[in-house]
């Protein structure tokens, strides 16, 4: 019978409903201040965890943490309307960047507490805040993949000419939600290399423990 770690299995939903409450809290309040106040009529602007997660993307979370299986979990996409934007591509390019950022900023702070803090921590605390960089680190990676609906889709759009840029979006809406499946589910190795070598190299130099 295999034995179930339930403190390390809370641990990661734990630091999951963290991260992605951060992430599209960023999304949010970036796409407010530029002008667009749909996230703020319906509620996202808030830190408030129950406003930002997805029960099928929380769902399918719990059970790869339960069962070990391969697969993603993801939060509530908050919604825009670049109409309401002054520059719309620069300005949506912005908002879906101030999710990565968000979780690269939360790891910095993080490490940076870990490494400078002069109060001592338990093991069961550094451990968590060890793997709550890790995730921060690796969601950011994973987002600026970019392939749709992530984040680094609408990213890489801002910054190709409008002409290319649309062509780009149109082939994204069409095969790139197949095209992440087949990056999780089928050729893992690519993903492996996209985005878990580069969080263990950062990780480690924010952590200080080399590489």
């Amino acid at each position: 019978m295999i034995q179930l770690d339930w403190n390390f299995i809370f641990m990661q939903i734990f630091a999951f409903v963290l991260c992605i409450t951060v992430h599209e809290f960023a999304h949010a309040i970036t796409a407010y201040r530029l002008g667009d106040p749909t996230p703020k009529r319906q509620g996202r602007v808030t830190l408030n965890p129950l406003d930002h997660l997805d029960p099928l993307g929380t769902l399918m979370l719990i059970l790869m943490v339960v069962t070990g299986a391969r697969g993603i979990g993801w939060g509530k996409a908050v919604q825009v309307n670049p109409a309401n934007f002054e520059h719309p591509r620069r300005d949506m390019m912005l908002v879906a960047a101030a999710g990565p950022f968000s979780n690269l900023l939360f790891a910095l702070l993080i490490a940076g507490a870990m490494r400078f803090t002069p109060l001592p921590m338990t093991p069961s605390l550094v451990e968590f805040l060890i793997f709550m960089v890790y995730m921060n680190v690796g969601l950011m990676f994973f987002n600026l993949i970019p392939i749709a609906p992530l984040d680094g889709s609408k990213i890489l759009a801002g910054l190709l000419p409008a002409e290319t840029a649309y062509r780009y979006e149109l082939a994204m809406f069409r095969f790139g939600p197949i095209l992440l499946l087949a990056l999780v589910f089928i050729v893992p190795g690519v993903l492996s290399t996209l985005v878990g070598l580069p969080t263990v190299i950062v990780v480690s130099r924010l952590l200080g423990t080399g590489l």
